[in-house]
This record gives structure tokens, sequence and C-alpha cells, in this order.
């Protein structure tokens, strides 16, 4: 038997043999099983650093020392943060920061992953539908491997700083009239035609290297986790990777108890969270509308890894409006850190999850970050100049002219 294999994500039966990961049908999505895959703590330890490919035994066993396409990506921060621990009214909160991956999100965990497996398979056009994120990551890591790269994304609602990386690493960059959720239908229907390679998380190399967040935050953590991981959740590509991360965890004896996975929706975009209200009621799409765009999304595709994910360590979903995640986004970055405004629905998030005694202030809590501050530069811009209400936190510019009593007057009002 080969040491990798796919399997269904719901039921782990064994997938037929020509089930491809870069083909999916969202109806039936695959995993992929690490057969006798085995990695311990030590080793872990003692390799020190690496990122995603320092867990290469759980990750991709089978791809070939040396195949790798990678930016350095990994690593990312774990910071002890007392001022948004006083925010969320709570003793103990710290934040992972993916923004601090090459390309400024998550993505890049996964697309190492899937971008080294398309170029080995032969792969020569990778194709996604994104919010700008994994396109700005496909981009990136397409161009690194030498390989074509597509992007489809809403034209009406795809950040700056996004956008500007896609078309600067050189990907065909398709806009369409459209959101989110018709962009992956689309390339779904194109990548089971045969025309080119999906890498959105529909595709389990994805999950495979955004396992590695929680595996990283084990280690960093020295294999004690915390009572609570929350994270934005958008097409639940992450609920779906770290649920897997900590059954893989457990098995191997790394840590002895699973924290509780919280999954944070925009209001305006929480089909899984009105699902898991309803005691996991069948999925119903939603026309998506929310600021943080990142997780702009109606139709999320992992929905049913999702709900495993929940169920197994006794999670949570919740939905914040946009004025709580662009607060939370305000004291994300007055404590210096900094973060896009859908990073920051994980503090909003914790912060009603403590409000209603949800989360008690003893308790040890994680939040994920999954985007750098300057990927969407125009959100935190407006909020500032008071152009997106409520704003308590903003801190506009002052223009004055250019003489020295202008400016002292200024320093002193």
């Amino acid at each position: 038997m080969s040491p990798s294999r796919l399997v269904d994500a719901q039921s782990g039966e064994p997938a037929p043999e020509d089930a491809d990961p870069f083909a999916p049908d969202p109806k039936r999505l695959w995993d992929w099983q690490h057969d006798g895959a085995s990695l311990g703590r030590e080793t872990v330890e003692a390799r020190g650093s690496g990122g995603v490919w320092r867990f290469r035994e759980l990750v991709d066993p089978e791809l070939p020392i040396g195949a790798e396409v990678s930016l350095t990506e990994g690593d990312t921060p774990l910071l002890d943060c007392p001022t948004l621990a006083d925010y969320c009214g709570l003793g103990n909160l710290s934040v992972k920061h993916e923004g601090r991956n090459p390309t400024g999100s998550f993505k890049d965990r996964g697309m190492t992953v899937a971008v080294s497996r398309a170029r080995h398979a032969g792969a020569r056009v990778l194709a996604c539908a994104s919010t700008g994120n994994t396109a700005a990551s496909l981009a990136a890591y397409s161009a690194r491997a030498g390989l074509r790269s597509v992007v489809v994304i809403p034209a009406q609602a795809t950040a700056s700083g996004k956008l500007s990386q896609a078309i600067a690493h050189g990907a065909r960059v398709l806009q369409i009239e459209g959101d989110f959720d018709a962009a992956m239908r689309m390339v779904l229907d194109l990548a089971r035609e045969g025309d080119l390679a999906l890498v959105n998380s529909a595709n389990p190399w994805r999950i495979e290297g955004q396992k590695t967040i929680v595996f990283e935050l084990c280690a960093q953590l020295a294999w004690d986790p915390p009572d609570w991981l929350v994270f934005p959740a958008g097409n639940l590509g992450n609920a779906a990777a770290f649920g897997k991360a900590l059954r893989e965890a457990r098995a191997l004896g790394w840590i002895e108890r699973t924290p509780r996975l919280v999954a944070v929706q925009a209001a305006g975009a929480a089909p899984f969270v009105t699902s898991f209200e309803a005691g996991f009621a069948p999925l119903q799409p939603v026309a998506a509308e929310t600021l943080a765009t990142a997780i702009r999304i109606g139709a999320p595709v992992s929905f049913h890894r999702a709900v495993r994910s929940l169920r197994e360590t006794g999670g949570l979903a919740i939905a914040v409006d946009d004025a709580a995640i662009l607060d939370a986004k305000a004291a994300v970055d007055r404590a210096g850190i900094g973060a896009e405004p859908a990073s920051c629905a994980s503090v909003a998030g914790t912060r009603a999850l403590a409000a209603r005694g949800t989360i008690l202030p003893g308790e040890r809590v994680v939040c994920l970050l999954t985007g750098h501050l300057l990927k969407d530069p125009e959100t935190t811009r407006d909020y500032h100049l008071g152009r997106l209400a409520p704003a308590p936190q903003a801190n506009p510019p002052c223009r004055i002219p250019a003489r020295l009593d202008a400016l002292r007057s200024a320093l002193t009002a």
C-alpha cells in the first residue's frame, strides 16, 4: 500500500483510482491519509525551524527532497498580547500572525505544497478562484515554479494590495462580474474538464500545508495547547485543516487534549454559523456581503470537513458584524501588530464569546490573524478618515501649513 492515499473526507473510505486532487468534486472532497506516517516531538524540536517542510512526514512524505517550491513560508510568530487580552476581557490572549508569511497570508502554507505537487505531476497551468489572498499566493508560487497561473476574482470586491500582488507576479488575472462563489463554480468546472490544475482549498494538498499552522502552534506552546483556537472562517479550509491537524497530533501523542475550535464569520456572510446554530443543518448558501472581503464567501466548499472539525473538538461558530470587526482591527493595529479586516474577526469573535461568558477570563486563547495589514489599505484608510461609521478608534491625519508655529500648535492640540 502506498504511504499516502486519498480518502473520502467524511467517511474515510478509499477514493477511486481516478480521483484527481487537482480536479476536485465539491460534492465529495478528498483528504490525504499518510499511512504509517510518524514524526516525534523530539525530531520536530531538533529541526528548530523549516516552516511547512519541517513537518514533511505529515504533509507529503512522498515528495522527493529538493522538489519543494518554497519561499520560506511558515515559522510565523506567536505573540502574547496583554492589550488585546484587556480589550477582550480576558487574562491570557496570544495571536499567531500568519500575515508574516512571504505573500502576507496563511495561504502560502497550503500553496507551497499544492504547487510543489502540481509541478511534480507535470501540470503547466494552475488556477484558483479568489477573494484576493489565494490569487496573490498562487501567482507568487507559480512564478517561483516557472508555471503559468490563472486567477479568477470578483471585479468589485478585491482589495488593491492583493490584486497588485497577483498582477506583479505575472498571473493572468480575470475579473468577473460576479462574486467569489461564481468564480469558484467556474474554475471547478474547468478543472474537471482537464484544462487546468485547481489549487483552491478544495484541493487536499492545500489542507496538508495549512495543517502546519496547528503543528507549529503546538510546538511553540511546548505541546500544551490553548483552551481555545479562534480563527476567521470563509471557505472553511482552515476549519478543515485544523481539525485534521489536531486529530493527527493526538494520534501521534504530541498533545494530550485538543483546544476548542471557534470559526468566526462576518454576519453578512455566515452560512456556516446558520448551519451550526441549527444543529449543523444542511448548508444554505447566501449572497455574501461584508467589508471583510477575505471571508466574503456565501457557499463554503469545505463545509462537511469543517462540521467534522467542530464536532470533534466541541467547537463553536459565531458571527460578528462589520462594526465589531473594524473595531477589533483598530485594537489589533493599535497594539502594534496590525492585520487586514477579515483577520480581526477572530479577535471580535473572542471578545463576543468572552462577553457572553462562553470563554472564561482565566482560559488561554489563541487568535489567528490570517493576513497582513497592507493587504487592504483602503479599508484602514477609510475607517480612520471617518468614512466607515461607527469609528470610535479613528486616528485621522491632520493637515497643517508648512510653518514651525503650525507644527507647535498641532503638537499641543
